[in-house]
């Protein structure tokens, strides 16, 4: 049996008096895409940030290939944290710096390539992502659409093993929202990146996942395939995906 890249095994997270993960269970196989869906509020974006290293669970596990992350020694936490990129919600992109810079950020501060080497491998996204020509525009003179790309190039600039996406497709219109799908797809398809993606975008996001979580009340309550969270033979899964009022945050409305 093939051992999970990712694992969370009974994972249990409280902030305060409030207790967000309630022991996730959850397996992300290599070169694979998960997406995890829940309502608003229901740790999704807690899940994400325990991958990152930005929030240690109080109980349970985080494996790695097998091993606790928070057990990794120095070199190996280096090293697994130099192969994920994350993409924000809100893209996170310096305003001081053009989109070049910005998309030559990480290579720049992780590796040693010459200037004329970062020069070709940041052209080379820009081009594969269609925005090609806005070397020199800074984030405030781009549309939200073409942030989201330079975003999503910059994430995919140092060839990661593991991209997470949080909310990828956020403020987009159905167009943009198709195209950045799309380009996930296209990308994960051709590099063979591990990705965990956090998204509202039901049931379009579907269409990208190999596996499909559910997260709600703390814990997972479904996992699998598009066809079988479609299906709605989990309730819970079934009442979701349909938009039933329940599911949702009162407290929000």
């Amino acid at each position: 049996m093939t051992q999970p890249f990712i694992e969370f095994k009974n994972v249990k997270k409280r902030f305060g008096n409030l207790e967000v993960l309630k022991g996730i269970d959850l397996t992300i196989d290599k070169g694979t895409i998960t997406v995890v869906i829940g309502k608003s509020g229901s740790g999704k974006s807690v899940l994400l940030k325990h991958i990152v290293g930005l929030i240690r669970e109080d109980e349970g596990a985080l494996l790695i290939q097998g091993n606790a992350l928070n057990r990794l020694s120095k070199k190996q936490a280096m090293q697994f944290k130099k192969n994920m990129s994350y993409m924000f919600q809100d893209n996170a992109l310096f305003d001081f710096l053009t989109a070049f810079e910005n998309i030559a950020l990480p290579l720049r501060e992780t590796t040693k390539m010459t200037d004329t080497q970062i020069r070709e491998k940041v052209h080379d996204r820009m081009d594969r992502l269609s925005i090609e020509g806005i070397d020199h525009k800074y984030p405030s003179e781009l549309s939200g659409g073409m942030r989201k790309r330079v975003a999503l190039a910059r994430a995919l600039v140092t060839d990661p093993e593991l991209i997470l996406f949080d909310e990828p497709t956020t403020g987009l219109d159905p167009i943009r929202k198709n195209d950045v799908h799309h380009m996930i797809r296209e990308f994960q398809s051709q590099f063979g990146f591990t990705a965990v993606i956090v998204s509202h975008d039901i049931p379009d996001i579907f269409d990208l996942a190999q596996q499909i979580a559910l997260l709600d009340e703390g814990k997972i309550v479904f996992k699998g395939s598009r066809k079988e969270i479609m299906a709605c033979e989990n309730e819970t899964a079934c009442a979701f995906i349909k938009g039933r009022e329940y599911l949702y945050d009162r407290s929000e409305t």
